[in-house]
């Protein structure tokens, strides 16, 4: 016997129940990938992408260069500068585990910095197609209205020369006969 319609619902129900749901996490970066970004967002993304390889850079330096970087602090300062691309030089990682971290660190940098300068730039580009869009749109609507305005002026030329025609083609009474 085949379940009934209510069954199969109630199963269906059950099925969607015991499928796991995505964490919070997994359900932006999902958005994320399936929209395209405004600025905001692709911005937010960065700058806490940015913010993690710094934290994580300073704590694994100190972890792993212990001897250049005695304090947490320490750590933090160096990641701040490299990752700003700033490179003072007073504290440099010497260890070859070290030197890795550091890697990574100075490449999210130039990434970040790359990124935000795209960010800029994109918005430019955009700005200045908007602009460029609304001309062109003016353009036309003033090429569309003079066009409006002489097919007007032919209407009028047409429905005048149509009134002369149906004056000339009506018969006209014969005066010679009343006389």
């Amino acid at each position: 016997m085949s379940p009934t319609r209510r069954e199969r619902l109630s199963d269906a129900g059950r099925k969607v129940k015991a499928t796991p749901r995505p964490n919070p996490i997994e359900r932006r970066m999902s958005r994320f990938l399936r929209e395209p970004p405004s600025v905001r967002i692709a911005a937010s993304v960065i700058v806490t992408a940015t913010a993690l390889v710094v934290v994580g850079g300073g704590i694994l330096i100190r972890l792993l260069d212990h001897a250049e970087y005695p304090t947490f602090w320490e750590g933090m300062w160096w990641a701040i500068q490299t990752v700003t691309t700033v490179g003072y030089g007073d504290v440099t990682p010497t260890h070859p585990s070290g030197r890795i971290v550091a890697v990574f660190v100075m490449l999210e940098g130039i990434a970040f910095l790359a990124i935000i300068t795209a960010a800029i730039t994109s918005t430019f580009v955009a700005r200045a197609q908007r602009d460029r869009f609304a001309q062109e749109t003016e353009g036309d609507e003033a090429e569309e209205s003079r066009i409006d305005a002489r097919l007007e002026e032919i209407t009028q030329r047409l429905d005048r020369l149509e009134t002369m025609i149906r004056g000339l083609a009506e018969p006209r009474p014969d005066r010679s006969k009343g006389r």
